[in-house]
């Protein structure tokens, strides 16, 4: 979407408000509600916009929008000020400490943008975005302006799967038919005999090189197998493990292993190979128009399947190659409080290996599927052009993480559809690792089984395990779900869990977390298990750990901060820990006991 629409918005002359007693009071008489000017910054320019310090950040959002007339929902935009997101709809703008002058970043998720990749009988490639409204005929116009061989619109043929389309074919039926994350189109000229010798029906425009297995290099990654096994599968795996050898030294895909004793799953080797294949068959990795930072699409040989998303460290929200134009960050931290700017990745392998299975932890051969449901995700490099490199051209680490089959967001409908169990499993990996970042948008919805049941999947987890609980959010706390118990299954689930395991494994994998992390995840597992312990639903438990609002602490906070002054500056861990549990069995029998 162009920002052009953006331009609209001009500054408006200062001039009197009329209050509900009916006097003009002029603004400059009352600081407090003098309007303030911003600048909105989106798409690469700046527009002024006047708004008043105690507008809230939905009303902003609404007002950007009837301004503009843009078809997005408010839960599609974000807004970020100075390094941090503005996230609570309900927060003032002072609040927020958002002046005269300030400029403010918009941010927005356009799901009703599809993403069309282009080739033409000549040869070129290229791709765009157009709304899901927009039709074959629409299309086509912006063929002609990208390709001036195709200027006449009545001598184009356009052709998706082989399937010649009408102009008056809609983009959105176009996607339901094919399901397609990217819609591929072969162009030609309708009277002209074209010959060609590849498959017209994908954007691959060369030929894919012949894969050589190098010894040495296959030596390195190759799995090792006790040969008495019997277990077919591992043999299979065996074959399917071994990393694919380019002879195009311009692509790379690999795994980031630190600690060698780690044996990656069979499933994250096969997501890990068919995006690499993807890439040496020439498809280009493509950008998502959602979110906040760089998310690419690696599609499958075909070009037609999408199988993992990639998520550069250097791409996430104000980091020094992040493609949406937010702010370097300054001091580091990310647009969440007690996060750190490149270390999402690090977040999003972790939610990963942290989602334990019900018979336990994840065996690092098996592929049991976790509690939550977390698709499987590991640490690797990629090097490919189809990147963001505004200055240099050098591989990228960043998660890769399998791409799951969906039928939307929790956003496209309302919660009263989503299973209690499907719920529950959601909240219980959002307290353990005190995420800040779990809205509806990060919710993927699938169907199983013949009655089209639906299976919640949570995805985006690069603001989990925060330094502080500051900014823990969970919109699943206003949904019916969260007030119903949790089942003696899921009970027993948390009763199993041991954060000083946890903070192991991840240190086994490779990532030894800081002090104030590892806090987090012990208080937050604490926090779980005890409120379970007392019969509390997940809307309970919740609402302790997150704000009621921007400027008043959260119970946890309040709990954590009397530890620490209750405690000497050179106390161990271990002795500030006990003192969390006792005061927390404390507060907690206070609440309890007020119900009751």
């Amino acid at each position: 979407m162009s920002s052009a629409g953006l331009s609209t918005l001009s500054p408006v002359p200062r001039e009197p408000l009329l209050f509900p007693n009916g006097f003009h009071t002029p603004l400059h008489l009352d600081l407090d509600y003098e309007s303030i000017f911003i600048y909105l910054s989106f798409s690469g320019s700046l527009t002024p916009m006047r708004v008043l310090p105690y507008d809230t950040i939905e009303s902003v959002k609404l007002k950007i929008k009837k301004s503009e007339g843009l078809p997005l929902l408010t839960n599609k935009q974000k807004l970020v000020c100075g390094g941090r997101e503005l996230a609570r709809s309900n927060s003032l703008l002072k609040d927020y400490g958002v002046t005269e002058g300030n400029v403010l970043h918009l941010v927005i998720r356009p799901t009703d943008l599809q993403t069309i990749n282009v080739r033409t009988s000549c040869g070129k490639e290229f791709s765009f975005q157009v709304e899901r409204c927009r039709d074959v005929g629409y299309v086509k116009q912006q063929i002609a302006k990208k390709e001036k061989r195709f200027a006449h619109l009545e001598q184009q043929e356009v052709v998706c799967n082989g399937e010649p389309l009408e102009d008056q074919w809609l983009i959105d039926d176009i996607c339901s038919k094919y399901n397609d994350v990217v819609i591929h189109l072969f162009v030609r000229e309708k009277y002209a005999e074209v010959k060609t010798g590849i498959d017209e029906l994908s954007i691959v425009a060369t030929k894919l090189n012949d894969r050589k297995n190098n010894d040495v290099d296959g030596d390195n990654y190759r799995r090792k197998f006790d040969a008495s096994k019997e277990d077919s599968r591992e043999y299979e795996a065996v074959e399917q493990i071994v990393p694919r050898i380019s002879l195009d030294r311009n692509i790379l895909l690999e795994p980031v292993i630190v600690n060698p004793k780690v044996e990656l799953a069979p499933e994250i080797w096969n997501m890990i190979n068919s995006s690499y294949d993807g890439l040496d068959s020439g498809n280009y990795p493509i950008r998502s128009a959602e979110g906040t930072g760089g998310a690419y699409f690696m599609l499958d040989s075909t070009g037609q399947k999408c199988v993992s998303v990639f998520k550069p460290i250097d791409e996430e929200p104000m980091a020094v190659n992040n493609p949406r134009g937010l702010p370097l960050s300054l001091d580091g931290e990310g647009l969440k409080k007690g996060t750190t700017v490149g270390q999402g990745a690090f977040r999003e392998v972790a939610a990963y290996i942290l989602d334990h299975p019900i018979s336990g932890r994840r065996s690092l051969f098996g592929d049991e599927k976790g509690f939550a449901g977390v698709p499987p995700t590991a640490m690797v490099k990629c090097l490919h052009k189809g990147f963001n490199h505004p200055e240099d051209f050098t591989a990228k680490i960043g998660s890769l993480q399998l791409f799951m089959e969906n039928s939307g967001s929790c956003e496209d409908m309302g919660p009263g559809a989503f299973p209690v169990k499907e719920v529950h499993k959601i909240t219980v990996l959002d307290l353990r690792l005190a995420n800040a970042d779990r809205h509806a948008g990060n919710i993927l919805i699938s169907k199983e089984g013949e009655n089209d049941q639906a299976i919640l999947i949570p995805i985006d987890h690069g603001y989990c395990l925060p330094t502080s609980f500051e900014d823990c959010t969970f919109e699943w706390l206003y949904w019916p779900q969260a007030r119903q118990p949790y089942s003696p299954e899921t009970v027993d689930y948390i009763k199993s869990l041991d954060a000083e395991e946890d903070i192991a494994l991840l240190k086994f994998h490779g990532w030894d977390l800081q002090v104030e992390c590892a806090r987090t995840l012990q208080i937050s597992t604490m926090l779980l298990k005890k409120g379970v312990d007392r019969g509390m639903t997940p809307f309970a438990i919740g609402s302790l750990m997150c704000r009621e609002s921007l400027n008043k602490d959260s119970v946890i906070e309040g709990i954590v901060q009397e530890a620490l002054d209750s405690v000497l500056p050179s106390t161990s861990e271990a002795t500030f820990l006990d003192a969390v549990s006792y005061i927390m069995d404390q507060r907690l029998d206070e609440i309890v006991n007020s119900i009751s």
